[in-house]
């Protein structure tokens, strides 16, 4: 069995060591040994608005910009307001339901924080 630490990104336990490097195969992640217990601890995720303003989950937001809804023909108007929000990683890093629509992801850049 290895002593060697898990992917700080994924969890993989299938990392291996390379020079002076851990690398995960499965995410491609690459960390020295040193800040393996840093990173764990920076794995908080920070969301911002357009305005710079940091989001929380169950926040209320207001949408800056007309978006279309993609595969669809609606379209979410600018000045909507968008209750409950929820804060997931990824490109869209914002899960919510609005109105009339129903459950979508939105990017934060297209958000303001009411």
């Amino acid at each position: 069995m290895s002593d060697l630490p898990n992917c700080p990104k994924c969890h993989s336990a299938f990392t291996y060591e390379d020079g002076g490097l851990y690398i995960c195969p499965e995410c491609s992640h690459e960390w020295s040994p040193q800040a393996a217990p840093a990173a764990a601890a920076e794995e908080v995720l920070v969301v911002k608005d357009a305005s710079g303003n940091v989001l929380q989950d169950g926040d209320t937001v207001t949408v800056i910009k007309d978006l279309k809804v993609k595969g669809s023909s609606s379209v979410v108007k600018v000045g909507t307001k968008v209750r409950n929000i929820r804060l997931v990683d990824g490109d869209h890093n914002i899960d919510c339901k609005i109105d009339g629509i129903g459950q979508m992801g939105l990017k934060s850049e297209f958000v303001r924080k009411a």
